[in-house]
């Protein structure tokens, strides 16, 4: 996974405090969205999915509390990174961050780049589980990232090394829709300048070792794996 692919989302009330984080954080090369407040940001995350969201406390209507224990009522933010950014220093207000479901209590003011440090270390564990996915198998198909093998009915298929980097990236991210854009930076790289057009050329290829059945095109979007 790269820094451009882990989504944060900023929530605080303080419009120069959501300015700071998002400079810094993208500058470090997050992609980052921002809301003013708890309902907003839970509106946000809804469609946004974020892999990590950073919360203040102290904010009108929901507060960052409330906030976070309504995030993680939802299934999918269950195992989301949850890091609260407040001025509360009270022990009674690390408590309660800690039981509604946050990962990290972080106080203000902000120290760039003891946050940039925190936050590396939650990128770097989601990005140590999703490469521990090496061996996958879904129906009759099985993808070993080990030893580079692709077996269909127990019976090994070649794949060169951009096709089975494509192929086993989308099925560690099932139901995920990726761009193009998206699927070029993670299997070739930023440096490496090549057309969107080779990502479905190798979507095409491999289609005719798999089948359809696998792989869907969102029209206008980009491309999931099905399972």
């Amino acid at each position: 996974m790269l820094k451009s692919d882990f989504k944060i989302l900023a929530i605080d009330d303080e419009k120069d405090i959501l300015l700071l984080l998002k400079f810094n954080l993208e500058s470090e090369g997050y992609i980052v969205k921002t809301a003013s407040s708890g309902k907003e940001g839970i509106d946000i995350a809804s469609k946004y999915n974020p892999d990590l969201i950073l919360i203040d406390i102290m904010m009108p209507e929901i507060d960052g509390i409330d906030t976070c224990r309504k995030l993680r009522e939802i299934e999918k933010f269950q195992s989301t990174f949850i890091l609260f950014l407040t001025a509360r220093v009270e022990e009674y207000s690390e408590v309660a961050a800690f039981d509604a479901g946050g990962d990290d209590y972080i106080t203000k003011p902000i120290k760039p780049r003891a946050l940039l440090s925190r936050i590396n270390s939650f990128y770097k564990r989601k990005s140590s589980v999703d490469n521990s996915k090496n061996v996958i198998e879904v129906e009759n198909l099985l993808i070993d990232k080990d030893s580079y093998v692709v077996k269909v009915d127990g019976n090994e298929v070649f794949f060169p090394k951009k096709e089975f980097e494509l192929l086993h990236f989308l099925a560690t991210n099932p139901k995920k829709v990726f761009s193009r854009e998206s699927l070029l930076r993670n299997i070739w790289g930023a440096d490496v300048h090549v057309v969107a057009r080779t990502v479905d050329v190798h979507i095409r290829k491999i289609r005719e070792k798999l089948g359809q059945d696998f792989i869907s095109t969102i029209k206008g979007v980009g491309y999931k794996f099905k399972n």
